[in-house]
This record gives structure tokens, sequence and C-alpha cells, in this order.
């Protein structure tokens, strides 16, 4: 049985030397046959002739993220299967999934598990880290009616400001539409962007995007 042919796709380079090291440990099973930067990269790779059979994605990239590389990803090449690997445990696992991605991990999982993910996925299955999974049924679940937002460590008010930040407001905006002042609108933009890890606002946006945020 030949080993599987997997695609790097992550923006730092150390990463994607150290998932080519730890898989290197398993070429009988798992061959590493490209790597990208970006997600155009990617997908340019891909255009080009390389066709690998598991393409490792990850989210948080510049220029196009791993949801919309995902997306077109899936549509072009719906032989190729696409596993999620993301350094933080986030709301996009729902939306990655919708993109077409056949699995969802965390990258501090062991090569273990990561090798038996690649095989699962290759062969048509769906992964889901312990994490993930619990937030699938948590979306499942859902009660009728109620708004499904992601970033559940942001507070409501915290919410209506990113809601008008995606919106391209600007804080003088957002202070006369929800009655606050400016100070606090940039304290409140200050808070959004340590939560959701963003360089800065525009930054904020594109996570808001990926992650399918309403109004987006």
């Amino acid at each position: 049985m030949s080993a599987i042919r997997v695609l790097v796709v992550d923006d730092h380079v150390f990463y994607r030397e150290g998932v080519k090291t730890l898989l290197g440990t398993r070429a009988d099973e798992v061959a590493v046959v490209g790597e990208a930067a970006t997600g155009e990269e990617a997908l340019d790779l891909l255009a080009s002739s390389l066709r690998p059979d598991v393409v490792l994605m990850d989210l948080r990239m510049p220029g196009m993220g791993g949801i919309a590389t995902t997306r077109q990803l899936t549509a072009a090449y719906p032989e190729v299967a696409v596993l999620v690997l993301t350094m933080n445990d986030d709301d996009s696992v729902v939306p990655a999934l919708r993109a077409g991605a056949r699995g969802y991990l965390l990258k501090d999982a062991s090569v273990d598990d990561l090798v038996r993910a690649i095989t699962s996925v290759d062969r048509g299955s769906a992964v889901l880290g312990p994490e993930a999974a619990a937030r699938v049924h948590e979306h499942i679940v859902r009660p009728p009616g109620r708004p499904e937002l992601p970033f559940r460590d942001l507070t409501e008010r915290e919410h209506d400001l990113l809601a008008e930040l995606v919106r391209g407001r600007t804080n003088e905006e957002i202070a006369l539409r929800l009655g606050l002042t400016p100070k606090t609108v940039r304290n409140y933009v200050s808070n959004i962007l340590a939560k959701l890890h963003a360089r800065d606002r525009t930054h904020l946006v594109v996570i808001a995007r990926e992650a399918g945020y309403p109004g987006t």
C-alpha cells in the first residue's frame, strides 16, 4: 500500500518543518509531497499538477484564509480531503466543516493522532478532536430561534461592537449608534482584539468573516 500524499498549508515555516519532520518518522504511511505558506499558493500548486490525497490546512493565514481556501479547494478537487489543523479551539469548526473540511484537529495533537486523522479523512471518514466534537454537538442541539454567534468569550456588548466593526463603521460612528463615548469604544475594541488574538482592526474583520460572523 502506497503512502498517503500530504500537502502542508501553513504560514509558519517552523511549523511546516516540524510537521514534515514528525511525519517523516512515519514515511511508510504518510509522505509530505508539498508545502504552501498561503491559501493562494496551495491552490496554485493544485492547479499546476500537484495532487495530494490530503491537505493539512491552517486557518489563520495572510491573504485567503483557511476556510475560504478549503471552500475553493474542495469545490475544484472533491477527491482531495482537507484536514484542518489549528492552534486554538475556537468557533471555526462549523464554518470549516461547511466549507468542506473532513476533519478538525488541534496542532498539539500527537504524531499518532495526526497520522490516524490523515488516514481516516483519506478513507472518507470525518475526524473531530474532542473539543471540536463538543462544539459541533452544541451547534446541532442549539434551540430553534437562538442566534448562533461565534466567539463565545465575547460579552453581548462586545458582540455589538464587533458587528459594527465588521460593517466598517468608525469608533465615532459606533459611539453614536450604541450610546457610548469614543473612549469606551476604543476600550471595547482593544478587549476584542486581545480576546480574538487579532493584530489590528483589519485582521479582526478577517477573523470575523472567516468564522461566518452574522451580517458578513
